[in-house]
């Protein structure tokens, strides 16, 4: 098994390092200043994890910075770097800075959780943000929930997720929610008719999606034209494209990631198949563009933020990302950055940082002012916010509409 890259945020500095290849990964340094690895397989070296009463509060990640989902958890990991860099400075917790260790979980489920059991039983964190991908989460949850370590996902929205325990939070809303989005701005505001579904039949986010959009499309009396499938990291959609344009839908619904949606957009107009595609908040990359061209453009996604949003605090984050990273942050920065401060501002309220006292503290959040919103957490530990429905454009999603719980 290809090792885990562990990288470390925190502070101001960064550092590169080159790839190696072992048969476990081997601890890696934490000070509270940022050193960040690069490549897959590679460890960030230097001096190793501080000790708990080092004076440093650490913090985990499990994310993708390699693979197929890359783009996310680059994403988010930038997100969180730029919440615990304003935290350091402001005086960091309690008198303690704040350092966060980030393995590189590939997109895999079995890395993920490989991830969470080092971040808890060797490097001892006292909080970990859990992964983007839905099925990756449920994985790591499996492992946190008996080790009494809070988690909190930026941006797992499959239900299934936070039911793992009551150790599992997000920040957040969920496919139900999502589903009900599309579902209602195709039947209201596109006047759809009939859709087609194309899903990814191995992963637990496009699955939840499908069933959530069909019932509530259904309800809203919608028909489902055909269900087609495929699997992650298919090239060839023509197959399933060619069923799909039998049925003449209004539009088609693609709950996937923008690795396969750019493709099948491509594959889908090369076939003559002209309705416009609808999708959830995994094609929020700016690998979409790229992927799907001009294919992909006069589509429609559902989304956690937008970055054209007018509030001020949305605007100093979208200016500071820039800043930072020299691009405009998506979806998944925003929600990163949301899930650290939320847990930041969770290790400032608790009275001490064991496992439950934070965890607590986390339960406990109300109207906290996130750049994705306000976030309230409910008895599920979900998050209750309003969507947002982006409109693929040249380069850049546009937004459309805000839609409510």
């Amino acid at each position: 098994m290809r090792r885990l890259a562990p990288l470390l945020l925190a502070g101001f500095a960064l550092m590169g390092t080159g790839c190696e290849k072992k048969s476990q990964p081997s601890p890696t340094e934490t000070p509270p200043a940022t050193a960040q690895g690069q490549g897959q397989g590679g460890d960030a070296p230097g001096t190793p994890t501080p000790p708990a009463n080092s004076g440093t509060l650490l913090l985990g990640v499990a994310t993708a910075l390699t693979g197929g989902q890359a783009t996310f958890g680059i994403s988010t990991r930038n997100g969180i770097e730029m919440a615990i860099r304003e935290a350091n400075a402001a005086g960091g917790v309690k008198g303690q800075k704040l350092a966060v260790k980030v393995y590189d979980d590939q997109g895999k489920p079995e890395e993920a959780a490989q991830a969470v059991t080092r971040l808890i039983t060797q490097d001892k964190v006292v909080v970990i943000l859990g992964d983007v991908a839905s099925s990756n989460s449920l994985a790591m949850a499996e492992k946190v929930q008996p080790a009494g370590v809070p988690m909190i996902s930026p941006a797992s929205t499959n239900p299934a997720v936070t039911e793992k325990g009551d150790y599992i939070f997000r920040v957040c809303f969920i496919d139900p929610f999502q589903g009900f989005v599309m579902a209602k701005f195709a039947r209201d505001t596109l006047k759809a008719a009939n859709v087609a579904v194309l899903q990814d039949n191995k992963s637990a986010y496009s699955i939840g999606l499908t069933e959530v959009f069909t019932r509530k499309f259904t309800e809203m009396g919608g028909k489902i034209t055909t269900t087609e499938s495929f699997s992650q990291g298919d090239t060839d959609y023509r197959a399933q494209l060619t069923a799909i344009k039998k049925t003449q839908p209004d539009a088609i619904y693609v709950p996937g990631y923008y690795s396969e949606v750019g493709i099948i957009a491509r594959q889908a107009r090369e076939l003559g198949l002209k309705a416009p595609m609808l999708g959830g908040d995994g094609w929020d990359s700016e690998k979409l563009f790229e992927l799907g061209g001009s294919a992909i453009q006069g589509s429609y996604f559902s989304n956690h933020y937008s970055p054209d949003n007018n509030d001020p605090r949305v605007q100093k984050f979208v200016a500071d990302y820039k800043a930072a990273y020299g691009g405009v942050p998506d979806a998944l920065a925003a929600l990163g950055y949301d899930a650290a401060n939320v847990a930041i501002d969770a290790l400032k309220r608790a009275p001490d940082t064991s496992g439950k006292a934070v965890r607590d503290a986390i339960a406990a959040t109300k109207d906290f002012p996130g750049v994705a919103g306000t976030i309230t957490l409910d008895e599920k530990r979900n998050a209750v916010k309003s969507a947002v429905v982006l409109k693929v454009g040249d380069g850049k999603a546009e937004f459309v509409t805000t839609v409510n719980p």
